[in-house]
């Protein structure tokens, strides 16, 4: 309720320095400016921009991090090019490859999975994040209700 009485102001506030609206700011008298309205105003222009990053911020780190796993396929993908033919000539015996390539792959599917929990952990603690946020959200709106309502109560009592 607060908020949406700041906004209507600031939309008010707007339309009063547009200066098509000059005559309207003078004919209503409202030269007074409010310090509310200025932090408001300011601070709301300063979030929705930086909200506004989110995308290219997200977009640009996915980008730089896809371009560092790629560096370490291509690291990986040039040795095996170079060293197929050196490690072929060396003549392993083909159970120690096996047991080898057995281990490897034991190897990636313990990060595969270390991945995933990993992944899973983070959406979880992301959502708890978000779920806390929400609830200090709900409690300061309850808050700002209150204390509204007694700075109304003062105001009545003071203009008296």
């Amino acid at each position: 309720m607060a908020t949406e009485t700041l906004e209507k102001k600031a939309q008010e506030s707007t339309l009063e320095n547009n200066p098509t609206n000059k005559s309207v700011k003078k004919s209503n008298n409202q030269d007074k400016i409010s310090a509310c309205d200025v932090m408001k105003v300011n601070t709301s222009k300063v979030i929705k921009k930086m909200e506004s990053q989110i995308p290219s911020y997200v977009q640009e780190y996915s980008d730089l991090y896809t371009e560092y796993l790629h560096t370490f396929d291509d690291l990986f993908g040039t040795c095996y090019i170079s060293e197929k033919q050196f490690f072929d000539n060396l003549g392993f015996d083909q159970e120690t490859l096996k047991t080898f390539d057995n281990y490897s792959k034991t190897l990636a599917n313990f990060y595969s999975s270390q991945i995933d929990m990993s992944t899973n952990y983070l959406r979880a603690y992301i959502k708890m994040r978000i779920s806390a946020i929400k609830s200090y959200d709900r409690y300061l709106h309850v808050m700002m209700d209150s204390y509204a309502k007694i700075l109304s109560q003062y105001n009545s009592v003071t203009k008296k």
